[in-house]
């Protein structure tokens, strides 16, 4: 059971065959959970855009109703970035999300945020990642039964830009990939991934990285910003990818494109 926003949706590692155009680790690693078990099943919930209210109101009831045995919680990215947030009150509701989901039965895999290397306009919001991380590893120490920790910050190999989607704020598919290793290492899971190595990284001199850091703000920051003041989001008119829990040992795609015939024939039967 995967909960949570873009991260856990899979966003950075495209794919147009599978829902809402990405696959992402979690898909990665239900995959190879399925092929020690093919009777796993495996749901993720996670929406793109989505704050820590909108994922505590319509994720975590729906996922302790599915009685899972593992559980994924990654929110609060958005929440970071909002202009004005009060981290005090933000953070005692993370934890009290994450407390019920301890309470549940579930083992619980709970992530710190990474330190992303950003552009100094967004240098303000690093204070807040770090408040955050300093709460999410209290919170883990409190339920050392139920709570995994993903110290996601510590992994020195996403400090590489090619770990990165071109947005800077999301992993790529290569940084999908070795997220879905190390927690299936994590997991003490066998599985059948391998991370390929990066190659030689392209130097770029100080005129190219400058217009580079432009075009990001212009096509990028600016976007995101402006999408906050009109309260929109990229995920509002997107559901979750796999709402309903689905066998992985399946077919993935398979089970995709079963989903959209029947959706067609719905919709041509209706306007019949």
């Amino acid at each position: 059971m995967a909960l949570g926003d873009s991260f856990t949706e899979g966003v950075g590692d495209w794919e147009p065959r599978l829902p809402n155009g990405v696959r992402g680790w979690a898909d990665r690693v239900a995959k190879q959970l399925s092929k020690l078990d093919p009777s796993w099943q495996y749901a993720n919930l996670a929406l793109r855009s989505r704050r820590l209210d909108s994922i505590v109101e319509e994720q975590i009831d729906a996922a302790i109703a599915m009685n899972p045995t593992v559980v994924s919680f990654y929110a609060g990215g958005n929440d970071i970035l909002e202009l004005r947030q009060d981290m005090g009150s933000f953070l005692d509701r993370y934890e009290a999300a994450v407390d019920r989901l301890a309470a549940c039965g579930a083992q619980v895999l709970l992530f710190t945020g990474f330190d992303i290397p950003v552009h100094p306009a967004l240098a303000p919001f690093k204070y807040r990642n770090w408040k955050f991380n300093e709460r999410v590893r209290l919170i883990a120490a409190k339920h050392p039964e139920a709570i995994t920790l993903v110290d996601y910050w510590s992994w020195q190999i996403y400090k590489d830009h090619r770990m990165w989607d071109v947005d800077k704020l999301h992993m790529n598919r290569a940084g999908h990939r070795y997220m879905a290793i190390r927690i299936l290492e994590i997991l003490g899971a066998r599985h059948q991934l391998v991370f390929e190595p990066l190659g030689e990284s392209t130097r770029m001199g100080p005129v190219q990285a400058v217009r580079r850091d432009v075009e990001w703000l212009a096509q990028w920051v600016l976007p995101m910003f402006g999408r906050r003041l009109r309260g929109v989001t990229l995920g509002d008119e997107l559901e979750p990818r796999w709402a309903v829990p689905m066998y992985p040992a399946k077919g993935m795609k398979k089970q995709f494109r079963a989903r959209q015939k029947a959706r067609a024939e719905l919709r041509n039967s209706r306007s019949g």
